[in-house]
């Protein structure tokens, strides 16, 4: 048998060789300046970009400052990596466009405006760099924000594990510098990670401990954010009529400061309880006032939660095929912000339409998918959703493997005390088995008493 030739290793084109003898050229010619020659090229180079671009950025907000306006954006934003990479590494010289010391200073400046823009750009991994890199220039309560905002950077793609060491270390900083209201902050954001990682008690009591921080300092607008919290933790635990009340709360204080975007959010978690308790017009209707907001907004990561759990409502109402449509589009919207955690809900709420519709095969793959993506990010409570899924998939192929695989989820639900969702689940596990005529999975196969 003829063996196949090897690629020659002279094939390069004459394209690619010329770049990458140029890039070397570049390199060395680079590496031949003296520090100081390097250190005053980029000082000029930042000097063109930053004209070129409009000038000088405005000083941003203070990080560490209490409900600071929103950053207004600015045409360097655009290149502000970029600027501040010049910035950094020209700091070792005074040059013609700079003051001593400037250039430090600089550097600041736009890695502060280059996190934030990658933030609004849903650039996540870039955004948690440039913070991080902040924080190691700051100190006290800023540098403790800079670590609390890289966190939120990974909480809200989805990535939870991700973010706790890093909001742990904002909290750690935030109580070496006294800032109760950093702390406050923090603690709440911690608690959602340990909501989304499975640790529900360890969540409740750590978003106690938030409110309880918020109340002390009066501030009513952070009060309302915490007791959304609590009530979507309410919520997760069966207490779905305390759940209500404080999401009602919650959504008085948003309106009260007239925060519009925490109003949405409410709205929307208000809507999730009308639907699990049958009021599915008022459902509906609140669904809609939320998204309204949230486009209002621009709280893109917000509209596709909401489209999410309006899809959930059509599914339920029977309305299919209206359903997957807007299945499909949040599901764009999460993989546009980046939003990993809600991706994978949403894939899996795709599968249980797929498979309503017999379109296994479809079913098995977003089903699998979903699944992979929980595990990834760390949602243990849709790691149990998804097996639970997976195995009402293989009830007529392999009735032994959907009865262990089911149980699996059933009791990841279970330690969690998800009561709600497990009997959901249960419920859906009954009625599955009567439609295949197979015992259900509490029962032992072989019909003997346990």
């Amino acid at each position: 048998m003829q063996q196949p030739s090897a690629e020659p290793l002279d094939t390069l084109t004459a394209e690619t060789a010329y770049l990458f003898r140029h890039a070397l050229l570049r390199d060395a010619a680079y590496e031949m300046q003296l520090p100081s020659d390097r250190a005053k090229l980029h000082e000029l180079a930042f000097y063109l970009i930053e004209q070129a671009f409009g000038g000088r950025a405005p000083e941003p907000p203070a990080l560490d400052a209490v409900d600071p306006p929103k950053l207004e954006p600015h045409a360097t934003d655009l290149v502000a990596h970029e600027l501040a990479h010049h910035a950094r590494l020209g700091t070792r010289t005074a040059g013609p466009h700079t003051r001593a010391g400037e250039t430090a200073a600089l550097h600041g400046l736009y890695l502060r405006r280059a996190a934030e823009h990658a933030d609004r750009q849903f650039r996540t991994e870039s955004a948690v760099q440039c913070w991080q890199e902040l924080a190691v220039r700051l100190a006290g309560a800023a540098q403790a924000e800079a670590w609390r905002r890289a966190s939120i950077a990974w909480y809200s793609a989805g990535r939870p594990r991700l973010a706790e060491p890093l909001a742990q270390r904002a909290l750690d900083t935030a109580r070496k510098t006294g800032n109760r209201i950093l702390e406050g902050i923090t603690l709440g954001n911690l608690a959602l990670v340990y909501d989304q990682t499975g640790r529900v008690d360890l969540a409740e009591q750590t978003t106690q401990q938030a409110l309880a921080i918020h109340r002390e300092n009066g501030n009513r607008r952070l009060q309302g954010f915490e007791l959304g919290n609590l009530a979507g933790l309410y919520r997760e635990s069966g207490r779905v009529a305390q759940a209500e009340e404080t999401f009602l709360q919650a959504l008085a204080i948003h309106r009260e400061v007239g925060d519009r975007r925490a109003e949405g959010v409410a709205l929307g978690n208000l809507a999730g309880i009308y639907r699990v308790t049958g009021r599915h017009t008022e459902a509906e209707q609140t669904f809609q006032q939320a998204l309204a907001i949230h486009r209002e907004v621009g709280n893109r990561r917000s509209v596709g939660i909401v489209l999410g759990n309006l899809a959930n409502a059509y599914r339920e109402s029977g309305r299919i095929e209206r359903a997957e449509l807007t299945y499909q589009q949040a599901l764009a919207i999460h993989r546009e912000v980046g939003n990993r955690r809600s991706e994978g809900i949403t894939l899996g709420n795709l599968a249980n339409v797929y498979r309503d519709a017999g379109r296994f095969e479809e079913s098995e793959r977003a089903c699998q998918q979903a699944l992979a993506i929980a595990r990834e990010v760390g949602n243990r409570r849709f790691e149990g959703i998804h097996l639970c899924a997976l195995g009402l998939l293989e009830l007529e192929r392999r009735p032994d493997m959907a009865h262990e695989v089911w149980r699996q989820g059933a009791n990841i639900l279970r330690g969690l005390n998800d009561t709600s969702q497990l009997e959901r689940q249960t419920n859906a596990m009954h009625e599955a088995c009567a439609r295949a005529g197979v015992p259900s999975f509490e029962q032992p196969q072989d019909g003997s008493a346990e």
